[in-house]
């Protein structure tokens, strides 16, 4: 069930190549047959390591087709066949070369399930590269603006970090005993591993992520890309970093990550602060959604790097990394409706300059609706699934009861009000002031089917959260008591 959920993408792919065949109806019918698999899949799920599956590929050095699906990453499959069902369909009017464009999102939807589906480290890692030639290639081929020079920087940053990575693995694997690439088994027996192998396999998950310093990378990849190039860009590739520090960072490094936690809380919190204030600077509508996505990053490192404070309380620690998933989840969601209503935008108008938009809500009520909706849900309005994200985000960090983590949360928590401010901005200037210059019609059916269902599975879980909760609740637990220990 699971590696037919990682490959019937890259098989529709392949379908591509038939002449006669529609791009538009395989990519949605592809999209649309995965989520149901992993409707099926969730559904059976029964706690554990479910749907395992585990082949013999290179022996010689313990590395293997193994994978499998738990409380981490069933939830980010999902997310995955939600927002690469969202993005066909609306791709479905695409015009530029739609078969290639088409074959490259299956082809990146095959390695993000992939990638978080993953339970040996060589596997991680060939995901983990392939998604970023995927993604150079929808950028460079699709994009808008200065667009080859976003795809070369985007390519050069993450594939330095995926070398960086890549020699944190091979650290990994040198300390194991026995030697191995096992995800499962190197848990079992932490490798003797230190700082040194933290501070690759770090830094290289930090470029993913991305957190400050290591972000300089994604606004102009951002602003650049195809409306569902940075939809994808934000709601899965990013959540490649976070779930790389929950899946292997920690459980694998627990003595060094316990002992460097608190520059982790440090990172988060500077990556929080300087995100928001950031995007508050921006007129550019989409660079600014970008610098968000940095605050909202940090706000998962900043959790799981509370996990490792062993001092603290650890039921708190818990909530703290269960709020950590719930964010990936609801970042996902929301950050990728607002990329495709930036998509709007492009289409109609051929700029993101907020200076030039206003008075659009009188000429697109559905599309202003469904903005507002979206901004709502990422400065965390209750009743939307960003609140119940941050919510236990906070609560876990402050609930420590340490007093750095205590600063630390209070500080995080201002980048609420700064997200506010700028999102609050956003939608008085050009949505709610008087007429500007450039005009936006109404969004088109297929615009709102792509976007709305996003902003209704935030709705759900903002109100709802229960079932979600119980998914991740069972690994988060795992996790900090192996930690501890």
């Amino acid at each position: 069930m699971l590696s037919l959920t990682v490959f019937l993408p890259l098989l529709a792919a392949a379908l591509l190549a038939v002449p006669r065949l529609s791009a538009r109806w395989i990519w949605v019918t592809a999209a649309a047959a995965d989520l149901v698999l992993v409707v099926v899949m969730w559904l059976g799920y029964g706690g554990g390591i479910g749907y395992e599956e585990r082949l013999r590929w290179i022996p010689s050095v313990g590395a293997g087709y193994h994978v499998g699906a738990d409380g981490l990453s069933l939830p980010l499959i999902a997310l995955t066949a939600v927002l690469f069902l969202a993005c066909a369909i609306h791709s479905s009017r695409q015009q530029e070369r739609p078969r290639s464009y088409a074959a490259l999102f299956l082809f990146l939807q095959t390695v993000s399930t992939g990638l978080f589906a993953a339970l040996d480290l060589l596997l991680f890692f060939v995901f983990f590269d392939l998604s970023i030639v995927g993604m150079y290639f929808v950028i460079a081929g699709w994009g808008h603006g200065d667009r080859a020079r976003s795809a070369l920087t985007f390519f050069l940053y993450t594939f330095l970090g995926s070398l960086a990575l890549l020699l944190g693995f091979i650290g990994l694997y040198l300390g194991s005993d026995p030697r191995t690439f096992d995800i499962v088994e190197l848990t079992a027996t932490p490798p003797q591993a230190g700082a040194l192998v933290l501070l690759a396999v770090g830094v290289g998950l930090a470029v993913k992520t991305p957190t400050v310093p290591f972000h300089t990378w994604l606004p102009p990849a951002h602003t650049d890309a195809p409306a569902a190039g940075s939809a994808i860009l934000a709601g899965v590739l990013l959540k490649m970093g976070t779930y790389g520090f929950a899946r292997i960072a920690m459980p694998l490094l627990p003595g060094p990550w316990r002992q460097y936690a608190w520059v982790i809380v440090v990172v988060g919190v500077v990556s929080v602060l300087y995100g928001a204030l950031v995007a508050l600077a921006q007129q550019n509508i989409k660079r600014l959604i970008a610098y968000t996505s940095v605050n909202h990053m940090g706000y998962i490192v900043l959790a799981l790097g509370a996990a490792g404070l062993v001092a603290g309380d650890a039921q708190a620690r818990q909530l703290a990394v269960t709020g950590a998933v719930t964010q990936m989840v609801s970042h996902g969601l929301i950050t990728g409706a607002l990329f495709l209503l930036t998509g709007i935008l492009w289409d109609r108008a051929h700029s993101y300059d907020l200076q030039r938009f206003g008075g659009i809500a009188a000429t697109a009520r559905t599309f202003t609706l469904m903005t507002a909706v979206a901004a709502f849900a990422s400065l965390g309005l209750p009743g939307l699934s960003g609140f119940i994200a941050e919510f236990q985000i906070f609560a876990g960090v402050i609930g420590t009861g340490l007093p750095g983590a205590v600063v630390a949360g209070g500080l995080s928590i201002a980048g609420i009000l700064i997200t506010a401010a700028l999102l609050l901005r956003v939608l008085q200037q050009a949505f709610l002031g008087p007429p500007g210059e450039l005009r936006v019609p109404e969004a088109r059916p297929y615009e709102v089917g792509s976007i709305a269902p996003l902003l209704a599975l935030s709705l759900v879980i903002g109100i709802l959260p229960r079932r979600l909760l119980e998914l991740i609740e069972p690994f988060s637990a795992a996790l900090v008591t192996w930690v501890s220990r």
